[in-house]
């Protein structure tokens, strides 16, 4: 006997599910009673019946959703907890064409993810937020949300949610309406037929307004989670519009698609020339052309750790060396790491030369050389410098532990100290660079690349402060004093 199908399922859901594991392949997984098959069939009716099956791109993250991509037709990312927004800004911006969900519940978008949203709002990124708000957090067993009404019981608010101990729910499309930028926001419930078919209306109408380019729509969606909520269907319903719909009250809360102008962005600009072109301008043509260095102890990765305070020039002293790697033809990569100060706070960063590919951009162990320009760095980052490697230390601020030039090559120098007799402190960092410059010409370097050093040098300072010319000089006459300067002060014992 022939089968005969008078009513299926929407279009934009797959026939069979066969991304969902396991033998069953006809039937979702959501408990009874769920409210988000209900509302995926709505947006999978949309979504076929607007004809945009090939254009929609789906962002869930964790939550009961989490596995959307299972059931719908179309192109689907799964993300981190509360960073669907984010995603889909990217997915938005670099594809402007396409339709651009993000699927998100209370826990997730309220929660977690709650500043994405605000900020993906406050933008107007040109996408649909479907958000379901079940007053719990359902995949993980039913605890307070931030959307739990006053006085509701949950696993973690057994005697009910206590407003003076962990305040009051949020309300999202209060909050969103209020932002300049967004085009639509409204609030449905997923109950009885009437309001069902306002949802439909409504994810059509945002589907509507990310089609027409009009930017960021968001509708609620209040919805049953009977099995966290201990509720047949029937109270879930009653539960949502008599208690949940007084705390969020349905309705329109913003609609200016009719008189909002399609947002036109620049054209995103994909040749690779062109991008490397922009992030590494040709400002300063080396002296020395393709030159190479040929010293053996290039011939392995070099790691390099500088530290100091905040305000020290830490990470330009870095950097400066990173700019003499990329000229030298190295691989190079530079990672700074700073506390939460911006001046006077701990800070250090990585430098790592290679003529291969570079196995990790921190400089974590076995260093090469520690350069550090205050007491703290030395007792911290010692330990890391390797038998045989070469600390210099700023003489002005640093007294070196008992032992400390047991295993390495020692030099100081009064760096603070020189640079304000130069007139400004802040070059002891390039003080610091000279006593380096020196350190490697009397130890590591070979003749032809001595010969080379203050020309790449004084190159990558100039390169440093390009635009700013004095600077340049104080701090090229600072990297000629430490290199004169630096006090020698012991080699590895046998």
């Amino acid at each position: 006997m022939s089968e005969k199908i008078k009513l299926g399922r929407p279009a934009g859901f797959f026939d069979v599910f066969e991304r969902r594991p396991g033998a069953i392949k006809k039937n979702m997984h959501y408990c009874p009673g769920c409210g988000h098959g209900v509302l995926h069939k709505l947006i999978a009716e949309a979504i076929a019946d607007l004809g945009i099956t090939h254009r929609v791109v789906l962002a869930a993250p964790v939550g009961c959703a989490v596995f959307a991509y299972y059931y719908f037709k179309c192109r689907s990312i799964q993300c981190a907890h509360g960073r669907a927004p984010a995603v889909a800004t990217g997915l938005t911006r670099s594809n402007p064409d396409d339709v651009i969900i993000s699927y998100q519940g209370d826990g997730d978008l309220a929660s977690i993810g709650f500043n994405h949203i605000l900020q993906a709002a406050n933008r107007g990124e040109n996408m649909t937020v479907f958000f379901v708000n079940n007053a719990i957090y359902g995949m993980t067993g039913g605890q307070m949300a931030p959307t739990t009404l006053p006085g509701q019981k949950t696993q973690t608010s057994p005697l009910g949610r206590d407003v003076l101990e962990t305040g009051y729910p949020i309300r999202v499309c209060e909050m969103i309406s209020q932002f300049d930028a967004p085009v639509y926001v409204e609030r449905c419930a997923l109950t009885s037929f009437k309001n069902i078919m306002a949802a439909r209306r409504a994810v059509r109408k945002a589907l509507q307004n990310s089609m027409d380019k009009k930017g960021f729509s968001l509708v609620e969606f209040l919805s049953g989670c009977p099995v966290n909520l201990k509720m047949n269907a029937h109270d879930m319903s009653e539960f949502i519009e008599t208690k949940m719909t007084k705390f969020f009250p349905l309705g329109v809360y913003l609609d200016r698609a009719a008189e909002r102008e399609p947002i036109v962005r620049a054209e995103m600009n994909y040749d690779a020339d062109k991008i490397k072109s922009l992030l590494y301008p040709e400002e300063i043509q080396s002296e020395l052309g393709d030159y190479k260095v040929s010293s053996p102890v290039f011939d392995r990765e070099c790691r390099v750790k500088i530290s100091g305070f905040g305000g020290q020039g830490v990470l330009s002293l870095g950097y400066i060396l990173a700019i003499l790697g990329k000229q030298r033809n190295f691989n190079v990569s530079w990672l700074p790491s700073y506390g939460p100060e911006m001046r006077g706070g701990t800070a250090n960063c990585s430098v790592v030369f290679s003529k291969s590919h570079i196995g990790s951009p921190e400089a974590a162990e076995n260093c090469d050389m520690l350069v550090c320009m205050n007491q703290p760095s030395v007792e911290k980052f010692l330990p890391i410098l390797k038998a045989g490697g070469v600390l210099v230390y700023d003489s002005s601020t640093v007294k070196l532990p008992e032992g400390a030039a047991r295993d390495h090559y020692v030099y100081g120098l009064p760096a603070s100290d020189l640079a304000n007799h130069l007139g400004d402190l802040r070059a002891a960092n390039t003080v610091m660079l000279g006593a380096i410059a020196a350190v490697m010409a009397d130890n590591f370097l070979n003749d032809a690349d001595k010969a080379n050093l203050d020309t790449a040098m004084i190159e990558a300072v100039r390169e440093m402060f390009a635009k700013k010319a004095k600077a340049a000089d104080i701090n090229i006459e600072a990297y000629k004093t430490g290199k004169e300067k630096i006090e020698f002060k012991s080699v590895p014992k046998a």
